[in-house]
Formats: structure tokens, sequence, C-alpha cells
């Protein structure tokens, strides 16, 4: 008999048809960049010599991170360093749900969300994201959502790939709501570092919303361009703040997952990585001003490294994806890949270099217009 494998994964192991047309023809303009080290950018050679460091050959584990490294951040005393914020929503998961309990993400947002929670025996529930000139939080479709079961709340501030930032009006009623309901908020703030517009009517964070206990996360990753640097963050505030990062120290402390020459070298990555990531803001307002410039219409994107664009309902956005690959060489990402509630959205990188996001937006124009 075959190994009966956990419930926990029983997603789909099928590809998708866009996936299955990449393995019979490769993009020449990729519009879907995520990995600042595959995107051109120099990366200054102090980063690695931040490595050669004597202090790394002891091993003097801190579960909430090294004294150095948390310092360096200087984010408060409930901050703990995580591998990934990816490690660290499964560490909060751990924190506030037991199996069976529910947290609510956004919709359009980040795939990931499902993925983490259901690997911790957590439930995934939607609220909506709705676009009118701007994103705004539909607080009927979030209470709607809301149950007994609800532990936490998640906002990706700015979101991804929507671009949007919660207004501080928002920001009071959510944490009022949260705050009445005893939920936790979590917030994602890794794209913080790349705003696009200036607008005063923005919350700047989540986080010291002084009404309910709130995780903020941040990490390399995007903060300096180093994906593959392995080091998150994670800080607690509100009421019972305490008490959560005694708890999550606990939780951290069975895994110590933070390599010691990386928080040795944090205060490095995150100085040097200044660099990166003023090249990274360069290029995406630049493809941002392209994309403007462009008749495709693209939504109103505040922040971070994405935008969307509508397509023509002459063909699905799937269809769209796959025909602007074989004809035009160029690779995009549908819609449906972020949960988008409708159909008919590209999402493209302003992340991609930008002669070729220029000649990728040149081929969707001509086949959009054909």
């Amino acid at each position: 008999m075959p190994i009966n494998f956990s419930r926990r994964l029983d997603w789909s192991l099928t590809t998708n048809r866009l996936a299955q047309a990449l393995e019979n023809k490769k993009p020449k303009y990729d519009l879907t960049a995520s990995n600042p080290t595959s995107a051109g950018l120099h990366y200054p050679v102090e980063l690695l010599e931040a490595l050669n460091n004597t202090e790394s050959l002891q091993y003097n584990p801190d579960p909430r991170g090294l004294p150095q490294a948390r310092a360096v951040l200087n984010l408060g005393p409930h901050t703990i360093l995580a591998a990934s914020t990816s490690e660290a929503y499964a560490w909060l998961f751990k924190l506030v749900c037991n199996p069976g309990d529910s947290i609510l993400v956004p919709r359009p947002s980040y795939p990931l969300f499902e993925f983490l929670a259901k690997l911790e025996s957590v439930t995934v529930n939607h609220y909506s994201l709705q676009y009118s000139e701007g994103w705004w939080l539909d607080f009927d479709s979030f209470q709607n959502q809301l149950d007994a079961n609800t532990k936490a709340i998640l906002f990706v501030h700015p979101n991804n790939p929507t671009g949007s930032y919660l207004k501080k009006s928002e920001l009071t009623q959510l944490a009022q709501i949260c705050a009445h309901k005893n939920i936790a908020l979590i917030s994602d703030e890794v794209f913080a570092d790349y705003p696009l517009i200036n607008d005063e009517t923005r919350a700047a964070t989540l986080g010291n919303n002084g009404q309910c206990l709130t995780f903020v996360l941040g990490g390399l990753s995007k903060t300096a361009g180093l994906p593959q640097m392995k080091a998150a963050w994670l800080t607690a505030s509100g009421p019972q703040a305490d008490e959560a990062a005694t708890r999550l120290e606990l939780i951290a402390d069975t895994y110590l997952s933070v390599s010691t020459p990386v928080q040795h070298a944090l205060p490095a990555f995150l100085k040097h990585g200044q660099a990166i990531r003023q090249q990274i803001q360069h290029r995406t307002k630049a493809n941002l001003k392209k994309l403007n410039a462009s008749n495709l219409r693209p939504l109103q994107v505040e922040a971070g490294w994405y935008a969307i664009i509508p397509t023509p309902r002459t063909k699905s956005e799937e269809e769209w994806a796959i025909h602007l690959l074989e004809h035009e060489q160029t690779l995009t990402q549908p819609g449906y890949f972020y949960d988008f509630e409708s159909e008919g959205w590209l999402v493209l990188s302003l992340l991609t270099p930008e002669a070729d996001f220029a000649s990728g937006v040149e081929a969707i124009e001509r086949q959009f217009t054909a």
C-alpha cells in the first residue's frame, strides 16, 4: 500500500497552462522578475567582506537573535529574528492559532499565505480589496468573514501586487475591530522601502497603533535586495506584546534558524544594501513612468515592485499571458496567480531591467491593439 501523505499537502501538483507553455517557449522579455540578484543590479563587494568575521566561528545563539543584530534594526524590545518572513508567519500562526482556527488574508495578494497556513493546520478566509481610482479595504467583506475561529488578520503594507497602502482612517477602524474581537493584526511591510508616490493619508506602519496586538514583518530580501542571506524580523507591539515576544522566543529557541555569520554581517548588509535599494527604486520608478506613458491603462500603484494592467476581453487573462509568450516572447503573470476576484488582469514586474521592460510593454501594446 502506498503512503498516505499529510492532508496539509493536498494541493494540486499539476502545472498550469502558462507553465506548460514555458516548457516549449523561453521568454526574451521577462516581466515577472522577482529576484533582485538576477535583475542586473550592482552588488558592492563589501557585502562579501562582511561575512569575513572571526566571531562567526563561535556559536553562542540567542533565540531572539544576537543583541547586536537586533540593536542595528532599532525596532524596539519585542523584536525577534527569523530566517525569512515565511518562517516568521509560521511562528505567528503557531503562536495565535490552534489547528482548525482561521486567519483573514487580503484578496488580491501574495499567493503564499494559503500554503503557509495549511502547513500549520490553519484555515484561510479572504477579505476584499476593491479598486476605484485607487485601492481600498472593503470592510463589509471583512466583517462578513469574521467568526469565532478568527485569530489573526493579515495585511500586506504596501500590498503585493496592488502596491496599495492602508490609509490612516482605515487603520483606525481595523485596529478597533481587532481590539474588540481580540484578534491579532499581522502586517507584512517588506515593500515599505519602495514608495512610488507621496500620500499624506497613508499609514506609515500598522505597528504601534495603540489598540491591538500587532506584529510587523520585514527582511533583507526586499530592504537590502538580499534574499539569499536569509534574515528577517518581526516586532510585536500593543497589548500583550511582552507575553507574545516571550512565547515567540520559545518557538524561535526550538529552531535557532538564523545563521551566526548573517547576524554578525547584518549591520554591513543594511548599510551597503542602501545602494542596492536605490538602484531598485530608480528602476521601478523609471519602469512605472514608461508604463504610465503607454496605452495599457495601468491601475494606480503607490509602492512596491509590481503594476497591474487590464486585458482586452477577447481572451482570458491566462490566454493573453500564453499568447504574449508565444507571439512576442514576453512573459507576464495572469491575475489569478494573485487571487484576483475578477478576470482580466496581467501583473508586470517593475524590477525588470529597463530596456527589457520597455520592449515588453511595446510588445503587449502591439498585441492588445492588433
